[in-house]
Formats: C-alpha cells, sequence, structure tokens
C-alpha cells in the first residue's frame, strides 16, 4: 500500500514509519507541519525509495486533498498532544485536533479512503488508584484537559463521519507511550536526559499517579494490524498491562542509571492531573490476534534509557528550550 501517515515526524508517529519500513513492503509518504515536537531526524536513515516527506499543515485543505489522492491509507497521528502546553494555551490543540482532523476526515470521505485516527486513553478521564476497573471501548468519555478533551471531539468526528458519511475508519486510544524519538518535555525522556546530565528528576505531587505504559513499538504493531485488520467503524483500545506510579518509573531510572533511588526532587502538581489510567486491551487482543513484544517494562524501560545515551545529538537540541519553560512556570 501506498501509506500517508500525518505527524510522522513526531514521537509515535516516526516510530510506526519505522516499523512500517522494518516489517512490510509499504511506502510511505509523511505529511508534518514540523512544529517544536516534529523532527526530521527522527527519520534520518530510513529508504529515500520508501519515505517521503512533505512539510504542510493538516489543516490546509488544498494540501491535503491532493495528498489523499495519491495514497491508499491514512494512519492520522498529528497532534498538540502535551497536556501543560494545552493549559498554558488552548487554542492551538483546538485548530489541530478539532479543525485539521475534520480537514482530514472530509478529504477521506471525497477520495473513500481507508483511515486510521490514533488517540488516546486520556478521553476517558481517569481512575481512583484502589478502583478495580480499566477503560474498555465502552467507557464514557469524562476529558480532564484542553488536550484531552479535543481529542476526545476530534474521536467523535470521525464516529460520525463513519455512520453519517460511510467513511472508512477505525479508531485506536493508546495508554502512554515510552521509547526512541520522544521529546524530553514528555515523563520519562525528561527524567532520563536529566540524570544523564547529572541534574535531579522531577515529580509531580507525590509521584502517585498511575499511567499505564506501552512501548511505541508495541503500538505500532497494533496500530498496523488494526490497519490490516480492523473492522470498519470499530474503536480499539491499545495497551499492555504496564501500570506503573511515576515514582516507579523514576526510581527505575536512577537505578538503571546507577543512581539513588531517592535522589529526584517534588515539584508542583499539575492542575487537574489524572491520578490513573489503565487499559483494557482484550478486544484489540481476541479479535484481532495482536499482543504487545515488550512484556517487561523493566526491560523496555532499559532499552530506551540506552537509546538516550546513545542519542545526544537528538536530544540535547531540545533540552535547554524544556526546561526553562519548565522553570517560567514554576515547575522546574
Amino acid at each position: 500500500m501506498r501509506i500517508l501517515v500525518t505527524g510522522g515526524a513526531g514521537f509515535i508517529g516516526s516510530n510506526f514509519v519505522h516499523h512500517l519500513v522494518e516489517r512490510t513492503d509499504h511506502t510511505v509518504t509523511v505529511l508534518d507541519k514540523l512544529t517544536y515536537a516534529g523532527n526530521l531526524a527522527s527519520l534520518d536513515g530510513l529508504p529515500e525509495d520508501r519515505v517521503a516527506f512533505v512539510k504542510g499543515d493538516i489543516a490546509d485543505a488544498g494540501l491535503v486533498d491532493e495528498l489523499f489522492g495519491r495514497h491508499d491509507a491514512v494512519v492520522h497521528y498529528a497532534a498538540e498532544s502535551h497536556n501543560d502546553n494545552s493549559l498554558n494555551d488552548p487554542r492551538p490543540f483546538l485548530d489541530t485536533n478539532i479543525v485539521g482532523t475534520y480537514t482530514l476526515l472530509e478529504a477521506a470521505r471525497r477520495h473513500d479512503i481507508r483511515f486510521h485516527h490514533i488517540s488516546t486513553d486520556e478521553v476517558y478521564g481517569d481512575l481512583e488508584l484502589d478502583d478495580p476497573e480499566r477503560f474498555t471501548e465502552d467507557t464514557p468519555y469524562n476529558p480532564s484537559s484542553p488536550y484531552s478533551s479535543t481529542k476526545a471531539g476530534s474521536d467523535l468526528l470521525v464516529r460520525a463521519w463513519v455512520r453519517s458519511f460511510g467513511v472508512q475508519a477505525t479508531i485506536s486510544n493508546c495508554s502512554n507511550n515510552y521509547g526512541p524519538y520522544q521529546h524530553v518535555e514528555k515523563f520519562i525522556p525528561r527524567q532520563i536526559t536529566n540524570v544523564l546530565r547529572g541534574e535531579r528528576p522531577k515529580l509531580y505531587g507525590t509521584g502517585e499517579n498511575v499511567r499505564d505504559w506501552i512501548h511505541a513499538d508495541d503500538h505500532s504493531s497494533a496500530v498496523l494490524t488494526i490497519l490490516e485488520k480492523g473492522v470498519i467503524g470499530e474503536t480499539y483500545l491499545i495497551g499492555a498491562d504496564g501500570e506503573k506510579n511515576n515514582k516507579e518509573v523514576v526510581e527505575l531510572i536512577l537505578t538503571e542509571l546507577g543512581r539513588e533511588a531517592t535522589a529526584y526532587d517534588l515539584v508542583t502538581d499539575r492542575p487537574g492531573h489524572d491520578l490513573r489510567y489503565a487499559i483494557d486491551s482484550s478486544k484489540l487482543r481476541r479479535e484481532l490476534g495482536w499482543a504487545p513484544r515488550f512484556g517487561d517494562f523493566a526491560a523496555g524501560l532499559a532499552a530506551t534509557i540506552a537509546w538516550y545515551r546513545e542519542n545526544e545529538a537528538w536530544w540535547a537540541p531540545q533540552k535547554e528550550a524544556t526546561e526553562a519553560k519548565y522553570r517560567a512556570s514554576g515547575q522546574a
């Protein structure tokens, strides 16, 4: 197939492009606006006869229409996705996550093209720390932030375009990703790079907030499975049973890098900080036969730490500007 990947120079998008090149014979076009979170270096080394790059905005209807006409399928990763940024300035999240997704759906409608929409478990809100339940495809939406509310809105647009116009779309909602090529503003790479620079990691609040972690390569394999086998109109939750609280994650990072497990600082908590995310991915496993490769979070985290240790040239240019933002917000 000829696959268009929106946001393919971002974290999970670029991991998906690498996955496609390594595991299939599909050709790929990456459409990316190259905001601060997009990085062409994340696509370095990929064969030019398999991967093409187009710089552009998913809200540019003319460009989107032209690109859709030359592809067999679209996987839509492009999104504003950092919660802290959404609290400081919600408008870009509306422009990209709502208007951008609308623009893509209209092109998918015109060209009758297979469309897969990438979303997040944050649309479901959060769970109590001692709640035995997990999110399922039937969990009601209850977003907490401008980020998660705009992703919830984009999900609902996809569902409406499937039902109203017959768009050939599926949706996946995934738990928190970690792995190579993730911007250092995000939790795991920020803590890793702080320790590599001889600085102390930072934890919001008391560090008890729980996330359900999945390696980006497992997310990629799940998306490819849904693209190939998923039922049109269906939603699939992607998770790898990787629940850890933030304190545990930081302690694992410190230990892996040879530091004392308690060598971190607590900072002011994020407003509206969700307590716990937890994914039930049994539908995806049962109906489509998918299973994660990185079942051991500690092993996947060690591999991620090794990548950041070996690729300082990739993350160092982002680091100072990121830390300056945190200092300005009082969360340094």
